[in-house]
């Protein structure tokens, strides 16, 4: 069984523009390069999860995500660093789906695609419903407390089990404390 590193995408890989799909506005969060190419190094698989409810309210059709995909993967090729998948749920709230965060059902579909062991893996995010989904998946989580969380509803499930400020020190927790 494998590994994963589970990241956010907006305000925890790149930085937080609503419904951006424009490949030109999308600026790497500080230390993303360097702090995933370490993950890698030690043998995580590092997939992307994001809800992008944009595509359920009718602000982008989900082939504009596409471009949004490409410029991270190859951004992050640039980098030294091979992004191995990009989930999402193109739902909005009210529509009860499974795969919508804090439900886990991109990391179970992730889990199944990759043999990943959930529990030897980690969900890094910056809002609660981040940890909540990799709560329940059984991972690891880590909140990069950087501002983005404003509800701060807690509960066993939406407990990090680590808080840190950006991903650097996320990937020096988890090179400290591996699964």
């Amino acid at each position: 069984m494998n590994r994963a590193i589970f990241i956010d995408k907006d305000g925890t890989l790149i930085k937080d523009v609503p419904y951006n799909v424009n490949p030109a506005l999308i600026d790497f969060e500080d230390y993303a390069f360097e702090s995933l190419y370490l993950l890698q190094q030690q043998g995580y698989y590092l997939i992307l999860v994001s809800n992008q409810p944009g595509i359920a309210l009718g602000y982008f059709k989900e082939e504009d995500l596409k471009a949004v995909e490409e410029k991270i993967k190859n951004s992050l090729l640039q980098n030294n660093v091979r992004l191995n998948g990009f989930y999402y749920c193109p739902h909005a709230s009210g529509d009860n789906c499974n795969c919508r965060k804090p439900k886990p059902g991109l990391l179970f579909k992730a889990a199944e695609d990759f043999e990943i062991d959930l529990s030897k893996s980690w969900m890094i995010g910056d809002i609660l419903n981040d940890v909540e989904a990799g709560r329940v998946s059984d991972c690891k989580t880590i909140l990069i407390d950087n501002g983005n969380e404003t509800e701060w509803i807690w509960s066993p499930y939406r407990t990090p089990h680590y808080i840190a400020k950006h991903l650097k020190t996320a990937a020096e927790i988890i090179l400290l404390h591996p699964c």
